[in-house]
């Protein structure tokens, strides 16, 4: 039993043997102008632009805002490394900010003191990028309320929250530009790929141009800037608009497994399962669940180990950023959630074929682990 494989039905088959029929198995094609379209509608932006993955359309995003040397991005600690290393292309530098207690994402106070400490030391804070952790939208009211006062741009990363929804709009439509991830484990999967989402028709036509190699238009290959090979292909488009049409039942599937786990384990003394923020909702792409290392010595990781014998995959949540040898020199704002959350939390099988019974089977043996 994995943590969250991909599902390919027969449909997705078909649109993938059709799009090769057609002849355009050429990296552009109609599948990704259409996927393109059909993403940007369900988010509620005027421009998508599919691209190799969610890392390089952060990439092309800070690249054209100006983010470089000498400008300091905020980003919560607790999110996949695929955040921090765009910024370190652009010879920026990560700056990561505890998490709240309520999502687990940004604590806006602590993004407040981080600008406010690294303006009053003359540095320049280039951008503030939000992640929606685990598909659960981060606290944008607030978020973006600062970004007005501060003037600093907001990027979000809603790489692992397509079809989640906040009280002022869809995931993916907050900030100056944001994107989505369809790696091999995401809700709907296009094998590997991601989407540049914004309301700004000039960075999404920039988006297409550098990721296209920056060629001109001329009839021979004529490159005025350095380019990218980073545009989706026309096939893998075609399996993400089969995906994409479901979208609404693997939302409602997922969130029926998170709520399965959450009524059989939140019975046991001192277990939790992440819920809704009050201010929106989650696709709850995975379910996590945390364990009162007062009550429960190492849970997570006994957990993790009893399932393996089992069979059964499950994973730590995100190591903070600040803990990783490879940012082990970048400035931190923390408060010591995000640490006490990555020794109390565990990531759980959230695939969507999963059934009642395999939740009971893999709340049976939680069970066992912690009577040990």
């Amino acid at each position: 039993m994995y943590l969250s494989p991909p599902q390919a039905t027969e449909t997705d088959i078909d649109m993938v043997v059709a799009a090769m029929r057609s002849g355009w198995i050429a990296p552009i094609g109609p599948d990704l102008n259409a996927f393109e379209k059909e993403i940007a509608e369900q988010a509620g932006v005027k421009c998508a632009v599919g691209l190799s993955s969610g890392t390089s359309a952060l990439h092309l995003i800070l690249k054209y805002l100006n983010v470089g040397p000498g400008s300091e991005v905020i980003m919560p600690t607790v999110t996949f490394a695929a955040t921090a290393f765009p910024v370190q292309y652009v010879g920026a530098s990560p700056v990561f900010v505890d998490i709240d207690e309520t999502s687990w994402n940004l604590d806006v106070d602590q993004v407040a003191l981080a600008i406010k400490t690294i303006r009053r030391r003359g540095g320049v804070v280039g951008a503030v990028i939000p992640v929606d952790l685990y598909g659960t939208p981060a606290n944008y009211e607030d978020l973006m309320s600062l970004a007005a006062e501060t003037g600093i741009p907001v990027i979000e990363d809603a790489a692992e929250a397509l079809g989640s929804t906040h009280v002022k709009g869809r995931t993916g439509s907050f900030g100056d530009a944001g994107f989505f991830s369809f790696n091999g484990n995401k809700i709907i999967t296009t094998s590997g790929g991601g989407m540049l989402l914004t309301n700004s028709q000039e960075l999404a036509a920039k988006a297409r141009y550098w990721s296209s190699q920056s060629r001109g238009p001329f009839p021979w290959y004529e490159h005025e800037e350095t380019g990218y090979n980073y545009r989706l292909s026309n096939i893998l488009a075609a399996i993400g608009r089969s995906q994409l049409a479901r979208l609404p039942d693997i939302v409602v599937k997922r969130r029926q497994i998170r709520d399965w786990y959450r009524e059989r384990l939140c019975t046991l003394p001192g277990v939790s399962v992440q819920d809704d923020p009050p201010w929106g909702s989650s696709n709850a792409w995975l379910t996590v669940a945390v364990f009162d290392h007062r009550r429960y010595a190492e849970a997570p990781k006994r957990i993790r180990e009893h399932l393996e014998t089992h069979n059964i995959e499950s994973r730590p949540i995100w190591k903070p950023l600040h803990l990783q040898p490879v940012f082990s020199s970048a400035q931190s704002f923390l408060t010591g959630r995000a640490e006490a959350f990555f020794g109390d939390g565990l990531c759980l099988p959230s695939g969507t074929t999963l059934t009642i019974e395999d939740v009971e089977r893999v709340c049976v043996l939680i069970e066992e682990s912690l009577r040990e």
